[in-house]
């Protein structure tokens, strides 16, 4: 039956029509070609057919060779470009079979060449056609790179990051916050632990200004900033999916540079948690605005450490056991007990060494009058990399 006769063609694919990214002429913008879906028969009627066909089938019933390379190269291109112009596929091999009926050979001697050739010609048309769709998916995925890339980095241009933000249902109009996880590994997406967290998050709450994605072997999530919910769930699944990795999760911020705020937010948040060990698997930057308070001035808090950590360099074994110690003394609300407990030490080798940094420091643990200038230093030194690094 002619493709004309055929209504309701559909596409190759069900769901969303091929997107076809194409470089515009100038500004190095991106234009988009939409592949209809092919509902109804405006499709299928504007399906061309292979210049030639015909003449290519009545020389393969008469010579019994099939196509050349060459006619099949042109046929792949001849079924791209329909991908490009918004044929369907389907549209595309009835037209041809149609044209195979009416081109069919009188007598029955060509008949098993002319399907052959037929064949022939269908998989070319299908290879071209699936080229086409190939190129666009790389095409999506660069044009979604690029965007992410400007977006993290906050190198584009507003004007445009907003436009193409909305056609990754991103509305810079509200307010975004960004979660981050990283693992023991870098991620890529298209690995298998992005995409079960991804399937995770859209599993329960649909896609929703969702955008999910990596960056630096970082897990990414971009989320409306009044649907917490979502990070949140965002984190746990990546912390799940990671083997225990960890997750930071920024405050919310209005505009294209309140996604880098928060972005950034994240990332320092992470980053202070490896410092700090901080055990928490899912981190608020909000919990942990005091800290970039305490190093603001990186100077001041480098003379605090030096003055008041620096003489422990003369213990025994150096500082590193004592920054330990009081680590996990502060960490257990000064609780002798907890604290030697998360060192696995006795309360009587613990208070020893307590002891002992009184005696180098001249100041003592257990005295609310030094505890402050104490703790601050050693939050401080594990900042710093001290006495890794030199304050």
């Amino acid at each position: 039956m002619p493709a004309s006769e055929t209504p309701g063609a559909t596409a190759f694919q069900e769901g969303p029509a091929l997107r076809l990214p194409v470089k515009a002429p100038e500004g190095g913008r991106h234009a988009v070609v939409h592949a209809t879906s092919g509902t109804g028969a405006s499709a299928s009627t504007s399906a061309q057919t292979y210049p030639g066909f015909e003449a290519l089938l009545d020389a393969v019933a008469a010579t019994g060779q099939g196509p050349t390379g060459d006619e099949l190269e042109e046929l792949r291109s001849f079924g791209e470009a329909a991908a490009v112009n918004g044929t369907t596929l389907r549209a595309l091999v009835v037209r041809h079979l149609s044209r195979t009926r009416a081109a069919w050979p009188a007598g029955t001697a060509g008949s098993d060449r002319v399907l052959a050739a037929v064949q022939q010609a269908v998989e070319a048309l299908c290879e071209g056609y699936e080229r086409a769709q190939q190129l666009a998916v790389r095409q999506q995925e660069a044009a979604r790179r690029e965007f992410i890339d400007d977006l993290l980095y906050g190198s584009g241009e507003p004007g445009v990051l907003a436009e193409r933000a909305e056609q990754l249902g991103l509305r810079f109009s509200l307010a975004h916050a960004v979660a981050v996880a990283e693992g023991p590994v870098p991620y890529t997406e298209g690995d298998p632990v992005p995409r079960l967290v991804e399937r995770a998050v859209t599993g329960r709450f649909g896609e929703r200004s969702i955008l999910l994605t990596t960056k630096d072997g970082r897990l990414i999530c971009i989320a409306p900033g009044d649907q917490r919910q979502v990070l949140t769930y965002f984190a746990k699944q990546a912390h799940a999916a990671t083997d225990g990795g960890r997750a930071a999760i920024g405050r919310p911020h209005p505009g294209a540079g309140g996604v880098v705020h928060s972005y950034e937010e994240a990332l320092r948040a992470l980053d202070l948690a490896g410092r700090l060990d901080l055990e928490d698997p899912v981190l608020q930057a909000a919990d942990l605005l005091v800290y970039p308070v305490l190093t603001r001035d990186r100077q001041a808090m480098a003379d605090l450490v030096r003055t008041t950590l620096g003489p422990l360099l003369k213990a025994r074994g150096g500082p590193e056991p004592h920054l330990e110690t009081l680590s996990a003394y502060f960490d257990s609300g000064c609780v002798t007990t907890q604290a030697a407990r998360r060192l696995s030490l006795s309360v009587r080798a613990l208070t020893y060494r307590l002891e002992r940094i009184h005696q180098l420091t001249g100041s003592d643990p257990a005295d609310p009058r030094h505890r402050y200038a104490l703790q601050t230093a050693v939050i401080g030194a594990r900042i710093l990399g001290w006495p890794a690094q030199k304050a």
